[in-house]
């Protein structure tokens, strides 16, 4: 893609849409093979391997699949860094207007999400978790796997390898649930569609607001250590985290 505007860009709606949808799948991934696992197998430690390595390829796909549309970010994370990294520049990546579509498009996507894998497994719809998750080191974990995440994905822009964003996203979140002790949530969208499924991967509502506070804080250091780290912005976001703007998309 390229860093300047085409003469077609792709509409606020259809970007807004494709960050509901790939949201919604996302956390339907999440959810649903948790769901699966918790059914196949008692031992906790092969539960959180289907549902990582499930985790991983389907982020990697959606990514793959709508980056071209909105730039399927599917995390306010990624949509509040995308705008605070980059509008000062000329192509912004993501502007005021898109925020306003974008973060509540991610918001009713995870619950949608949550709640079409509830009811793929005979559950309730919409149920609330019981599964405490407010313990200090489990935010600690937060926050590491939110700075991480941005560093990840905005390091890649500034090395001119963006290409590399589905894959090394995927990678980054399966390692991390695995190296944080939250199992990397890393996402308030996600987070908040979580707690609408008492399942494996559910999160007790009350637990809500220190997760996406933790997450919030770790973003700020990722912005942070990305700065110091990769100070020079040859482009103004990874294509990945960047809304299409190509004219060979049909309208």
């Amino acid at each position: 893609m390229s860093p300047t505007p085409a003469k077609n860009p792709v509409s606020l709606t259809r970007r807004a849409l494709a960050e509901l949808v790939g949201t919604a799948a996302l956390v339907t991934v999440v959810v649903g093979s948790g769901i699966m696992a918790a059914e196949l197998s008692p031992d906790a430690g092969v539960r959180l391997l289907a549902n990582s390595l499930a985790t991983t390829a389907g982020l990697a796909v959606l990514i793959t699949v709508l980056g071209p549309v909105s730039g399927a970010h599917f995390n306010p994370l990624v949509s509040l860094a995308a705008w605070l990294l980059t509008r000062r520049h000329a192509v912004a990546a993501v502007r005021g207007r898109d925020l306003a579509a974008y973060l509540p498009a991610q918001a009713g996507g995870a619950v949608a999400g949550a709640m079409l894998a509830n009811a793929m497994y005979a559950l309730p719809a919409l149920q609330l978790s019981a599964q405490d998750r407010s313990a200090p080191h489990l935010l600690l974990g937060e926050m590491v796997a939110s700075a991480g995440l941005i560093v990840v994905i905005f390091a890649l822009a500034r090395q001119g390898r963006d290409a590399l964003t589905p894959v090394a996203v995927g990678g980054y979140i399966g390692a991390a649930y695995w190296f944080t002790s939250s199992t990397s949530f890393a996402n308030p969208a996600v987070t908040l569609g979580r707690a609408v499924t008492d399942t494996f991967a559910g999160i007790a509502p009350a637990s809500v607001p220190g997760f996406v506070a933790a997450q919030l804080a770790g973003a700020a250091l990722g912005g942070l250590l990305l700065t110091a780290l990769f100070p020079n912005t040859p482009r103004p976001a990874p294509d990945a985290v960047r809304p299409a703007v190509t004219a060979d998309l049909p309208r």
